[in-house]
């Protein structure tokens, strides 16, 4: 069965974020996804308000800021701490039985060299991301890492604002239980999809983020 799952989304927990519940689930639907991780920044908050949830597949979750960079922490329930070495967090992860996908590596290259990536344990690479910049430069330089590093590759959007929702996705061969899917994207069974946010949205988050600094 191959499922549609956007793998990175922000919810109003996430301190730049402001997608209720709600809206997740009303825009997921409109999107056609069959599921999303929610990976707020630092917290599981969003992720444990809506994992229980009968209408769309919940991959609980956080993207987890390290000393090197994001990474994404996809089937963890438990926070640990934020800002260690990339492979104490990566180690935590796995503590739980989670997998750790490398966030928007081409930004993660700029803290991290290939050889030491190749020392890390990742267990996917996020190819497509939305809202990477330049869109096709990432896009391309986060493929090389994935097959440079021999990893299952992932998309996501990315999504700060509801409209961004489902922009890029994870199609995965596997049943719809969170266990399987985790085993499938581990086991490489992933094809990542994806489209640049629309400079105005993008616009629209910097409009949002200069709000915030001046209140």
């Amino acid at each position: 069965m191959s499922l549609k799952i956007d793998l990175h989304v922000h919810t109003y927990y996430s301190n730049d974020g402001v997608i209720t519940p709600k809206q997740l689930i009303a825009y997921s639907k409109e999107q056609g996804l069959d599921g999303v991780a929610i990976t707020d920044h630092d917290t599981i908050q969003g992720a444990l308000k809506l994992v229980d949830n009968k209408e769309l597949i919940i991959i609980p979750g956080t993207e987890i800021t390290t000393l090197q960079g994001h990474v994404l922490a996809l089937n963890v329930t438990e926070l640990f701490p934020s800002k260690l070495n990339m492979s104490e967090t990566i180690e935590k992860i796995h503590e739980q039985d989670g997998i750790a996908v490398a966030a928007h590596p081409s930004v993660i290259l700029k803290g991290l060299r290939m050889r030491m990536c190749r020392d890390l344990n990742f267990d996917a690479v996020e190819v497509i991301n939305s809202a990477a910049f330049p869109f096709s430069l990432a896009t391309f330089l986060n493929r090389k890492m994935a097959v440079n590093l021999g990893l299952p590759q992932t998309g996501g959007s990315d999504a700060h604002l509801a409209v961004e929702i489902g922009s890029a996705y994870t199609l995965i061969d596997a049943d719809p239980e969170i266990d399987e899917i985790v085993e499938a994207i581990k086991n490489g069974a992933t094809v990542p999809f994806g489209k640049a946010t629309s400079w105005r949205v993008r616009l629209e988050k910097e409009a949002l983020n200069l709000k915030r600094k001046l209140q």
